[in-house]
């Protein structure tokens, strides 16, 4: 995806659904699209700039990354009741996910997550 286009988002999570519609129960394939899309979203409102979506299914689980084109990670942050619905999308891949992290890339940086577990 490489445009800044918040329709892309559902866009992604199609994709994302039919990848994982044979491979993945629906209970953890629903989570993934969930923090999906709030990873897509994050790289898309903050960057501006469109981001690069990568899903790897394995036998031991599912991994995903969101690259964006922007140098410089997000600041941490907490969000509080007074926010509203801002601020949750990395609390929520940090509270479902497995395993997530953000890392510098040459020309950004990939945020990821992780999702455990047996596959029918």
């Amino acid at each position: 995806m490489a445009r800044t286009d918040l329709a892309a988002v559902s866009e992604v999570r199609c994709a994302l659904r039919e990848l994982l519609r044979y491979r993945w129960p629906t209970e953890p394939a629903e989570v993934a699209e969930l923090l999906l899309s709030e990873l897509v979203t994050n790289a898309l409102i903050h960057t501006r700039h469109g981001a690069v979506v990568t899903a790897s299914v394995a036998p031991a689980g599912l991994r995903v990354e969101v690259r964006d084109f922007v140098a410089g990670m997000p600041p941490s942050y907490v969000p509080d009741a007074d926010d509203g619905t801002h601020g949750r999308g990395l609390f929520l891949v940090r509270s479902l996910a497995d395993a997530w992290g953000m890392g510098a890339h040459p020309l950004g940086k990939v945020v990821w997550f992780e999702l455990d577990g047996e596959r029918p």
